[in-house]
């Protein structure tokens, strides 16, 4: 197994904010470039405020509704700074960087009230981080245009941030993810990224890991071992494979098209990923971004934009020495809120009011056309070897 050295710089930002340049070559010299905007000194004023009915926590981001909106495509602060065109990236080109968010939705912050006078209101600060990822500095891509060693020094990215971010004392669980399509409520057009790490287990995580428990309970078995092998037995909604990774449209899939991406060893987060599911990884992933472009083929026109969609990634949540879930098991979530062309799934009365979803489009159907938006490449992927399994 082969060794792939990715080379990490870390600098700060004028107002003090963290940046990491991770580039496929040594000595760039990007983290020792300066920021030379005037900024005043990073502060958030986030709090958490509990939901009894719910036993979950909502963070609160007033600050946030000064973010910015849509600039145009010159005053886009995620490309190089160049000249005096200053952005939140002081190098004049790059090829991967992450850097802690200027409008966290989650970040330490001052002791606030906890609600005095307030019986309804329990309340603390906020804790955590908000990074965003930048996977390209051409602001005209897309993750599906990267090469595949570009998409694979993102993994590497992402890896290098789940294990960091994941051993802070005041982190439970670390999400990477990606909005795309300003129908999901996008507000900058760059490619990029953005890591929550949050202070609390979400609550899907929270309810991914009570059904894990309950499984293993009662079977003596892993849950996402069963679901995984039990899609590939059934084959009907695998959409790709390899040796070390399967995508399959779920079952009870809630979103018109939705593909989740296992890999084959279990592992609890992108940090305990080895070299070789790494590589594949990359792969795989820019194949199945190719077909959710394909879903939906751009007339002469061009009356739709590129398929909206959101990629998570869902990690084993970590105990307070950092140490992860291992019952939990690493995989990806990408789906689109698409459902046709010109029309999206919208989360209506009982999707939103109840949390009971309804699907429009059925989940074999949908493994149909995205197998067929596949690239051609795609089909000549090594698969895994069963005799050694």
């Amino acid at each position: 197994m082969r060794t792939r050295q990715v080379f990490r710089s870390t600098g700060r930002l004028a107002d003090g904010r963290e940046i990491i340049y991770f580039d496929e070559t040594p000595d760039t010299g990007r983290a020792e470039v300066d920021d030379r905007r005037p900024l005043p000194p990073f502060s958030t004023g986030s709090q958490l405020r509990y939901d009894p009915l719910l036993d979950e926590w909502v963070a609160l981001a007033a600050h946030r509704q000064n973010r910015t909106y849509l600039p145009p495509p010159d005053e886009c602060p995620l490309d190089p700074s160049r000249g005096e065109r200053l952005s939140e990236i002081p190098a004049g080109d790059y090829d991967v960087v992450v850097f802690e968010n200027r409008f966290p939705s989650l970040a330490p912050a001052p002791e606030t009230a906890a609600g005095e006078g307030d019986p309804a209101l329990a309340a603390r600060p906020s804790a955590g981080r908000c990074e965003v990822v930048c996977f390209t500095s051409d602001h005209s891509a897309s993750f599906s245009d990267l090469t595949p060693q570009r998409a694979r020094t993102v993994v590497d990215a992402w890896a290098d941030r789940t294990a960091e971010l994941g051993a802070r004392p005041d982190v439970a669980h670390v999400y990477p993810f990606e909005n795309r399509g300003i129908e999901i409520g996008v507000t900058l057009q760059h490619p990029h990224g953005q890591i929550y790490a949050y202070p609390f287990v979400p609550p899907r995580i929270a309810a991914m890991r009570e059904a894990a428990r309950k499984h293993r309970a009662t079977t003596g078995d892993n849950l996402f071992d069963t679901v995984v092998a039990d899609e590939r037995r059934a084959g009907r909604r695998v959409v790709a494979q390899g040796e070390h990774w399967t995508a399959f449209v779920p079952a009870a899939a809630r979103w018109p098209y939705e593909v989740r991406l296992f890999p084959l060893r279990r592992v609890p987060t992108l940090a305990h990923l080895d070299e070789d599911q790494r590589d594949e990884l990359a792969g795989i992933y820019l194949d199945l971004l190719s077909a959710f472009d394909g879903l939906f083929p751009q007339p002469a026109q061009g009356t739709d934009p590129p398929t909206p969609y959101i990629s998570a990634w869902h990690q084993a949540p970590v105990d307070a020495d950092g140490a992860p879930d291992t019952e939990f098991a690493l995989h990806l979530q990408l789906f689109t809120l698409r459902r046709a062309p010109g029309k999206l799934k919208y989360l209506a009365g009982s999707e939103s009011g109840m949390a009971a979803w309804i699907n429009d489009v059925a989940p074999e159907d949908a493994a149909d056309r995205i197998r067929a938006a596949l690239p051609a490449s795609a089909a000549a992927r090594p698969t895994e070897n069963k005799e050694q399994r």
